[in-house]
């Protein structure tokens, strides 16, 4: 049997990759912040999947975790730390509140290195572990290497994380646990729905009224015709099972105008492509 742990499990990607390995004979811990949703969840996948309550910025709740995930597996180890949980913040960084930024770090960056620290030792990271090192799964984004306009806090901790990713990949050699970055494009998840709750009050006096008006449309268009969420597990399947996996996977929900001309287009070429569909420039 072989054991992964994957944060924030209650929709979207985290729910659908523990599907997806469970049907692929693994057990599956995966964190969620309400009992109710762990309940739930543990109902719709079985006695393969443990539920595990904790937020990943609560580090009392993570070492709990650590433990029962520890007395469940023994000598066994994990195969795998699939980092998946996080939010996105949202705004014009002129305005932004900085308590919003910090907590925008907090959950996507210090969190996620926060639960890794505490799991590595169930990953292999200690002198003779008795079992293979597993592998570390950061789950990025297209903003992870591509930034748009009000979407700032979310792509600096998305690049953030993948600076991390790089560090831990070449620091844990030592251990021989490996670390993979996924960055997909927009998927179809519930997660869009939210999008419609983003609060353009604050910037209701300021310029960009109507851009974040408009980006809200935007995202929620682009959820619904986004990347099919089975396509991002089985990139994770293959991440913690291929014998020589990519160091990052990029899953463009359109390959050409999402991925290869945002990163190779001359910068100010693109700025001003965005800025006049945004409606910054005319």
């Amino acid at each position: 049997m072989k054991y992964v742990l994957i944060t924030g499990v209650s929709t979207g990607i985290g729910y659908d990759a523990a599907r997806f390995l469970i049907e692929r004979g693994f057990h599956v811990f995966g964190s969620v912040r309400k009992q109710v949703d762990g309940e739930r969840v543990q109902g719709e996948l079985g006695e393969q999947f443990t539920p595990l309550l904790f937020d990943v910025t609560d580090e009392e709740a993570v070492e709990t975790a650590v433990s029962k995930v520890s007395e469940k597996i023994g000598n066994n180890g994990l195969a795998g730390l699939v980092n998946n949980a996080g939010i996105a913040v949202a705004g014009p960084l002129m305005h932004l509140p900085l308590e919003d930024f910090r907590w925008q770090m907090e959950v996507n960056l210090v969190g996620q290195l926060a639960v890794t620290q505490k799991f590595l030792p169930l990953l292999g990271a200690v002198p003779d572990a008795p079992h293979p090192p597993g592998r570390i799964i950061n789950i990025s984004s297209v903003s992870g290497k591509v930034v748009y306009p009000f979407m700032g806090p979310y792509a600096a901790s998305k690049h953030a994380l993948e600076a991390i990713s790089d560090a831990l990949r070449r620091e844990l050699l030592i251990f021989g646990i490996d670390v993979v970055v996924i960055g997909p494009g927009s998927v179809q998840t519930p997660i869009w729905d939210k999008a419609q709750e983003i609060d353009v009050e604050p910037y209701k006096e300021t310029p960009y009224l109507s851009m974040m008006e408009g980006m809200k449309k935007t995202l929620v268009r682009q959820g619904k015709s986004g990347i099919a969420v089975e396509k991002v597990s089985a990139v994770i399947y293959e991440a913690l099972t291929k014998e020589k996996p990519k160091t990052r996977y990029a899953i463009a929900r359109k390959l050409l105008s999402g991925w290869l001309l945002p990163r190779y287009l001359p910068a100010r070429m693109f700025d001003n492509i965005i800025a006049k569909r945004l409606g910054i420039t005319k």
